[in-house]
């Protein structure tokens, strides 16, 4: 599917992970340009049916022309809400691709790349009142110095923290270039492109509260599926990756399993595939964006 978005990461491993069932309902929360939805409804018959959901206005024109299918213009923060104004309770499947598309970096107006020059929004949605600039203009040193270092894992967090503090007393960081000139002696040499992009993930993960979303999402997932039903997630980064991995474990993102009178562990799913599925070499030669990615699958257990 060529509009603009990118090439499905894993879109095989995907399909074969949700285990759909042609009258069942499914549900991909990351519509972008439809390239998983496109797949899952070819597997689907009549009676079955598909709910997208995607914040980012210009996925809405990549709807699908079927009439299984209702793409839904909200963030999967509000999964279990709209589910229900559709009439579900219950779906048996989900799946989540978490990665940003290739056309929201494409389009430079957004702000998401390091290859233009352009204001720093980062917003998904373009409604929120948060953006990039915004952070990097009123937020404390020791803010800045936390994202940095947790979302980022940026090196010298601390003293990239310091510089951006000090440089907007003069004047306003607005630009992706104004940001770049002012961090240029902060970034080792020969690995600019790495030390911008974590910089621009730490920006992007808090103007959009991504890692809090991802959490009610996973909450809400368990609610919504049936039992039996699969969660399918593809994450990009260490951060979420470790959200995903301890929700499908444990049923919760801290601390150990819990456990019943008898001892026994009280969790919602069962591990389809105990460690990540990650893409063949294959693939990333010609798709270099499945390089990181990580695909986890976790089935709901009755209960």
């Amino acid at each position: 599917m060529d509009n603009g978005y990118h090439l499905p990461v894993m879109l095989q491993e995907c399909i074969e992970a949700l285990a759909i069932k042609p009258n069942g309902v499914y549900v991909d929360v990351t519509f972008g340009g439809g390239g998983h939805s496109s797949a899952i409804i070819q597997h689907l018959g009549e009676e079955g049916r598909l709910i997208a959901f995607d914040q980012d206005p210009d996925a809405l024109n990549n709807a699908l022309p079927d009439e299984r299918f209702t793409l839904i213009h909200q963030n999967f923060r509000y999964l279990k809400n709209n589910l229900r104004l559709q009439g579900l309770k219950q779906v048996d499947g989900i799946l989540a691709d978490l990665g940003v598309s290739s056309h929201q970096f494409d389009e430079a107006e957004r702000g998401f790349s390091i290859r233009f020059d352009a204001d720093l929004d980062m917003r998904m949605d373009r409604v929120g009142e948060l953006d990039a600039k915004g952070i990097l203009n009123s937020y404390s040193e020791e803010d800045l110095h936390r994202i940095f270092g947790m979302y980022g894992e940026v090196q010298n967090a601390k003293s990239l923290a310091k510089v951006i503090v000090t440089s907007r007393l003069s004047r306003p960081i607005n630009t992706v270039s104004d940001l770049k000139s002012i961090v240029s002696k902060l970034v080792p040499r020969g690995k600019e492109n790495k030390y911008y992009a974590q910089l621009f993930q730490a920006l992007r993960i808090e103007v959009n509260k991504e890692l809090e979303t991802l959490q009610e999402f996973l909450v809400q997932a368990q609610a919504v599926l049936k039992p039996g039903g699969r969660l399918v997630v593809m994450s990009y980064h260490s951060l979420e990756d470790r959200l995903v991995k301890n929700f499908m474990a444990k049923g919760k993102f801290k601390g150990e399993v819990e456990k019943d009178f008898y001892g026994n562990e009280i969790k919602p799913f069962m591990l389809v595939s105990r460690k990540a599925i990650i893409a063949s070499e294959d693939e990333i030669r010609q798709n270099n964006r499945a390089r990181s990615a990580k695909l986890r699958v976790a089935e709901k257990l009755n209960g």
